[in-house]
């Protein structure tokens, strides 16, 4: 857009002073200045990250109309809008860097503006209209950035868990279908590579499923971490500036819209304050690529050759392998 025509753009104003804004832009002035604070990845935040913030921000609108906290028409307004937001529909609007400063707040300030100015646009106001519904007043009602943010994660990690045991589900079956199938092939064990004793292929495809199947029960259990969210505890766990009943529903009204087991934490300040549940999924994630790994490499070695290595695997080829002589004009491939 260009700046001579003034048409192009709003003013929008906060404690530090004026600044322009596209005028059919959903984002606002916090996050624009985050935009000029941060501009260090060119990254934008993950798909299914903005899907749940979003959705936090309807279970929260919907438990404050609930309670009349949130007249019915801005409350309708909000969560319409964050079933937009939550669609994908508006993904681009959501332009800060996934690096940044402060804790995550300038993430959840560009959530609340584009919610809020989505809600305007539905409730015929212009884009900017404050007074209509505000992003921090109406859309960040009774929550803190402390609060929100981890609860997204921890519910967008929480489905890309949920995609990812299946698809460890799914190498497990195929593992024990060849530990069948290999049951009656015998093959040399070994030891530091050295010939030990035999065994069958079978039993080398049963111990791969087995690594698997530690991987499948470690994702149940970091899941099972995951599910507590400290929704309603809002700066610091002790819930100040939330009421009791708005503490007391929003984590089950989340888990009724995002279909995952989510519930309160027993100690918000716990929750709030300690992250460990994400160092435990970091763990298991490396445990998963280390049998990844090693699985690779055992197939990789055992069907190494084909004329001068062990060559006990045949393995599907997936590309054509060039090998070059070194003369002039003459090469071979495989």
């Amino acid at each position: 857009m260009s700046e001579s025509g003034n048409n192009d753009f709003r003013i929008e104003k906060d404690s530090l002073g004026e600044m322009k804004i596209p005028a059919d832009a959903y984002y606002g002035i916090h996050t624009r200045r985050a935009m000029l604070n941060f501009p260090l990845s060119g990254q934008r935040l993950h798909e299914r990250f903005i899907r749940a913030f979003a959705q936090v921000k309807e279970a929260c609108a919907a438990v404050n109309m609930k309670l009349g906290y949130l007249d019915e028409s801005t409350g309708r307004a909000v969560i319409a809008a964050c079933r937009d937001v939550s669609s994908g529909k508006l993904n681009d609007s959501i332009m800060v860097d996934p690096y940044q400063g402060g804790a995550g707040t300038s993430t959840n300030m560009n959530l609340n503006e584009v919610i809020a100015n989505r809600a305007v646009e539905i409730l015929g106001g212009e884009f900017g209209d404050y007074g209509l519904v505000h992003p921090v007043e109406h859309v960040n009602m009774h929550q803190s950035t402390n609060d929100v943010y981890p609860t997204a994660l921890k519910v967008a990690v929480f489905t890309l868990l949920v995609d990812l045991e299946k698809e460890v589900s799914k190498l497990q079956e195929v593992l024990q279908a060849k530990e069948s199938e290999f049951s009656r092939i015998v093959k040399v064990g070994r030891t530091q590579l050295m010939d030990a004793v035999p065994m069958t292929l079978g039993m080398t495809f049963g111990a791969f499923s087995d690594a698997v199947a530690r991987d499948r029960w470690r994702l149940f259990k970091c899941r099972e971490r995951i599910k507590k969210v400290n929704l309603g505890g809002t700066a610091i766990g002790t819930g100040l500036g939330a009421p009791r009943e708005y503490i007391l529903q929003v984590a089950g009204e989340l888990k009724n819209l995002c279909g995952l087991p989510v519930s309160r934490s027993e100690n918000l300040i716990d929750a709030t304050q300690n992250t460990d549940s994400m160092v435990e999924v970091s763990g298991m994630l490396k445990s998963y690529a280390a049998n990844l790994m090693k699985i690779s490499n055992d197939l990789r070695l055992l069907g190494s050759g084909p004329e001068t290595g062990i060559g006990e695997v045949k393995l599907p080829p997936r590309q054509v392998r060039f090998i070059h002589y070194g003369r002039k004009g003459q090469s071979g491939h495989t």
